[in-house]
């Protein structure tokens, strides 16, 4: 009893959640001001499409990888100065190209120029006053800090390494620097007159850390200190890298996508994702009458909750993506199908309702876990080997193969069970030779 009360709040709150979730009105009546949105891919909202070509030559075999990532960071820090909602930038996997989506993009030259600028490193030193106030960090504004002259073409490689605590088994992350000579020289001047202030690292005007100077530092190295955890002082020495390493990108390819389209096929789509919805409802509800009626409330519950995980994880939705829900849609139900299938078998072998409710879930978990996760492996080998759209649709293929499992195992298991206990319970079993206890 205590578990079927369990997994009825369970439904409840994922329900009530789902609403919230797809549902303004629904959102607005419980006070939620936040606006839950579908994010829309390329193909949809209408945009542009850039492809880049890196060139590696000059840049070590063992650094080609960070270094297409760090050309992915710099773009993506302009891009979002562009303002430009829910950008997609992502590298191939051979590192040597850079794809760059900009959805709603309207002045696609000037985010040509700006992508394509060559990424600007720089060490700038505090002025009081404006950076500074009593020799103390108090500005990020690019402008408030003086040029020193010492830029990422005195730079040489930034790594992350690990300073041992004094208990000799935490370890901190930090991110040693190194320079060549002439940067040396100008960094040893810089360290010199900045002893007990910061020294700021900008990229493209941005500013990236402020460590403060201890000492003065001649050397070819440096170490940038601060509370970092490993992923922060990965991210900050691929920024770091990205600009210094020698790695010019030259534009190959430029593919427009106007609105109009998008609308085209959101409104295709949506109409038939619902058609596709409503002859599934309708075969069910023919075939297996109140079994089947009910397993297509199930299917309707099964579609609120999975566009509902779509804009909370966020999912950005193309085309693709809309062909893999719909997809999904017919397996959600074939579950169903095998459940009332051996269902059938325990009802005509005179089996009573509740233990032929029971059974036909039992008997048909396996063949239904079999296929799930057949499907599972191939919607997972196509998002890790795919790219773009094709990593859209095994992304939506495969949150609605498992919310599918959870609606058939548990919704519609736990509908046929409530129903089974009131005056309908008749009705439940006819097209399988009748009902017994």
């Amino acid at each position: 009893m205590f578990g079927r009360i369990t997994t009825i709040s369970l439904i409840v709150i994922a329900l009530l959640g789902a609403a919230i979730v797809d549902f303004p009105a629904v959102a607005k009546f419980v006070g939620l001001k936040q606006d839950f949105k579908i994010r829309e891919g390329l193909d949809l909202q209408g945009g542009t499409q850039l492809v880049y070509q890196t060139d590696l030559s000059k840049v070590a075999a063992a650094d080609q990888a960070n270094a297409a990532q760090g050309v992915v960071e710099v773009i993506d820090r302009r891009v979002n100065a562009l303002g430009v909602t829910e950008p997609s930038i992502q590298k191939t996997r051979d590192n040597s190209r850079v794809i760059v989506e900009l959805p709603g993009i309207k002045n696609i030259d000037e985010a040509i120029k700006l992508i394509g600028e060559t990424a600007q490193l720089e060490f700038r030193e505090g002025i009081e006053g404006k950076s500074l106030k009593d020799g103390k960090f108090n500005s990020e504004n690019y402008d408030d800090w003086q040029d020193v002259g010492l830029t990422g073409a005195h730079f040489s490689k930034a790594e992350v390494q690990f300073k041992q605590g004094q208990t000799a088994v935490v370890s901190e992350p930090e991110i040693s620097i190194q320079f060549d000579a002439e940067g040396r020289k100008i960094f040893a001047d810089v360290t010199g007159r900045n002893v007990n202030k910061p020294l700021a690292i900008f990229l493209d005007k941005k500013l990236l850390s402020a460590p403060n100077v201890n000492e003065k530092i001649d050397s070819e190295s440096a170490v940038i200190t601060g509370n970092f955890d490993l992923k922060s002082a990965k991210t900050l020495a691929i920024q770091l890298n990205a600009g210094a390493l020698p790695v010019p990108i030259t534009l190959v390819s430029q593919n427009n996508i106007g609105a109009t389209l998008g609308t085209e096929a959101v409104q295709k789509s949506v109409v038939a994702g619902i058609l596709g919805l409503l002859l599934v409802m309708l075969f069910m509800w023919i075939y297996y009458r109140l079994p089947g009626f009910l397993a297509s409330l199930a299917l309707v519950f099964y579609a609120m909750l999975t566009i509902a995980i779509f804009i909370a994880v966020p999912v950005t939705l193309t085309l693709a993506g809309i062909a893999g829900f719909i997809l999904s849609i017919g397996m959600a139900i074939d579950a169903n199908i095998l459940i009332f299938e051996r269902m059938k078998e325990e009802l005509r072998s005179g089996a009573p309702l509740i233990s032929a409710i029971d059974t036909g879930f039992n008997r048909a978990w396996s063949s239904i876990r079999d296929s799930n996760f057949s499907s599972l492996i191939t919607a997972m080998i196509l998002y890790y080997f795919g790219s773009g759209l094709i990593r859209g649709f095994a992304v939506t293929l495969g949150i609605g193969i498992l919310v599918s499992m959870f609606t058939a195992l548990t919704v519609t298991h736990t509908i046929l069970r409530g129903v089974a206990g009131t005056s309908l319970k008749n009705k439940l079993g006819w097209w399988a030779g009748g009902v017994k206890g």
